[in-house]
């Protein structure tokens, strides 16, 4: 995986990233709500052995993970562990936690 520079070119690759042989099963909305510069709002929708990135917030995701932008980037790029990013109160999640743990297996 190539080393991304901002949040947006890192959501924007996830598509052609993670194989849909890792997707079977998932079905989830997933918003990145991210502060700091390149922040924004991202929807990750992952359904049926696809995953679809949107900008923007447009219907009820199944969780929220806020962070920002550039702790997200150092995420996709492997640089900082989901765990250690949630321990030290980087990473928060609301709603569904269980969906939460189920990313994490999307990019081993």
């Amino acid at each position: 995986m190539p080393q991304f520079t901002s949040a947006a070119q890192a959501l924007e690759a996830l598509p052609g990233s993670v194989g849909p042989e890792k997707l079977t099963g998932i079905d989830e909305i997933v918003l990145f709500d991210l502060s700091g510069e390149g922040g924004g709002q991202w929807t990750v929708t992952i359904a049926n052995g696809q995953l679809g990135v949107a900008e923007g917030s447009e219907v009820t995701p199944t969780v929220t993970l806020k962070m920002t932008a550039a702790d997200l980037t150092s995420l996709l790029n492997g640089d900082l562990s989901p765990m250690a990013a949630f321990m030290q109160g980087r990473l928060k999640v609301e709603g569904d936690m269980s969906a939460a743990m189920r990313l994490q297996t999307l990019f081993d």
